[in-house]
């Protein structure tokens, strides 16, 4: 996950700060984090802990026998490890791809280095001019109104119309090293149904401007031997199942952590009729 300037992480998820000194909103990915579930994560991390597990199996064995809870404290942390790791390479590929997107240098990564080939063979590809066709990278947006924001990866011209016309582009970049090029999630959608009827977009002085009027919606899925622009439905009815996940989150975030509970109590006397 990337970080954002007005982003802070907090026991809840992921807020921004409004620097117009409104409350805070909460991030579009905080809410689908919270409200969507994510039923693909359980297998996923019950495969990547079996393989572990196999692939050290005379090592574990010998261990549990002197530090069983040792053991055990690592095999639990396998899929937490790989998670992390994913999700720092995805902060640093989204970071190459603004700077390049930018005209800015960008540091040299080895790990990095092919996912930003496969991004520049999908611009030139589209035949996109960095100057000319870039309306914006890695950009806030804000609904005040419903109460969220979130940050958009791109917003670009791409010649998809009838006749070639240009068109305005919502685009997040997706990466991974294990799912195919076109993989997507249904969350997808929301996602940049979100940010794309988002009211407002800050600029660099915090200042605020309309939201550009988007036309087509999509997930780029980089990989490091391949690419995919996947189109993806982010209209008003996507828009709509999204506030019903962000009304789920607000009340999951107000909601108390714990409640008391009932203690029985002597029953009262019962008269003599």
């Amino acid at each position: 996950m990337t970080n954002p300037r007005l982003a802070r992480d907090t026991e809840r998820g992921r807020y921004y700060s409004d620097p117009a000194g409104g409350p805070d909103l909460v991030s579009v990915t905080n809410v689908l984090d919270t409200a969507v579930a994510k039923k693909a994560l359980i297998p996923w991390a019950v495969k990547l802990t079996v393989e572990h597990v196999l692939a050290n199996l005379p090592s574990i064995t010998l261990r549990l026998v002197t530090e069983p809870t040792a053991v055990v404290r690592e095999i639990k942390a396998v899929h937490r490890d790989v998670k992390d790791r994913a999700a720092d390479l995805g902060d640093r590929i989204h970071k190459g791809a603004e700077l390049y997107l930018c005209g800015a240098p960008v540091p040299a990564d080895p790990e990095v280095a092919p996912y930003l080939v496969q991004l520049k063979v999908w611009l030139a590809g589209w035949g996109v001019d960095l100057n000319e066709h870039i309306e914006a990278t890695e950009i806030t947006v804000f609904h005040r109104r419903l109460g969220y924001a979130g940050t958009a990866d791109l917003l670009i011209w791409l010649p998809t119309g009838p006749s070639g016309q240009l068109e305005l582009w919502l685009i997040d970049f997706k990466t991974s090293a294990t799912r195919p090029a076109k993989s997507v999630y249904p969350e997808n959608t929301l996602q940049l149904a979100a940010l794309r009827y988002a009211e407002t977009v800050l600029l660099p002085d915090d200042t605020d401007a309309p939201m550009p009027a988007i036309q087509r919606a999509g997930v780029l899925n980089l990989r490091a031997k391949s690419h995919a622009l996947v189109p993806m439905p982010a209209d008003r009815n996507a828009h709509r199942a999204f506030r019903g996940a962000l009304e789920a989150t607000r009340w999951l975030h107000a909601a108390p952590s714990s409640y008391a509970a009932l203690s029985p109590t002597a029953a009262p006397s019962r008269k003599a009729a």
